[in-house]
């Protein structure tokens, strides 16, 4: 069976950051990357879409949709780390032909970034109930099956009030 494509998440306007390079193994800070209001690299549209057990963070130009950048999110990997200093700002790792390169992504508004946040939640806890529940089911077929059924001779008595 095919997996659906399914768009998990659409903000109309974010950030990309150039971002100097991690000296420590601290984190990142939104206040390195200089006056954020106007040093930004690009503006678009971000985009976060699922298909199976894959998410792909895309930044998307947002009048012709043409791609800026992709980013595949594993919730086990640092593909998406949270500043340090801010709520807002967040470095992505994004891929392209086997290469790799970090950039600082930003919104405007906290709301966003909390949607953000909660969106690559979301499909971190699809991920493991998916897998939760395959194991339940594995489980349960590998159990002795249990027969409910009435014996023959066997009958049921109910009594219902003064009926």
């Amino acid at each position: 069976m095919d997996d659906y494509e399914s768009v998990l998440l659409v903000i109309r306007e974010c950030f990309v950051y150039r971002i100097p390079p991690r000296t420590a193994a601290r984190g990142y800070r939104a206040a390195e990357w200089g006056d954020l209001g106007t040093s930004f690299l690009w503006k678009g549209r971000l985009r976060i879409i699922s298909k199976g057990e894959t998410c792909t963070i895309r930044l998307e130009d947002s009048n012709t949709g043409e791609l800026f950048a992709n980013c595949p999110y594993n919730p086990a990997s640092n593909s998406v780390e949270a500043v340090l200093d801010s709520s807002r700002y967040f470095v992505l790792k994004i891929e392209n032909e086997g290469r790799h390169a970090f950039i600082g992504m930003g919104f405007q508004e906290r709301g966003d970034a909390f949607d953000f946040n909660v969106a690559l939640q979301d499909f971190s806890k699809q991920l493991r109930a998916e897998k939760k529940a395959a194991e339940r089911a594995a489980q349960a077929d590998s159990l002795p099956k249990k027969d409910y059924s009435l014996k023959e001779g066997e009958t049921i008595s109910i009594q219902i009030g003064n009926v």
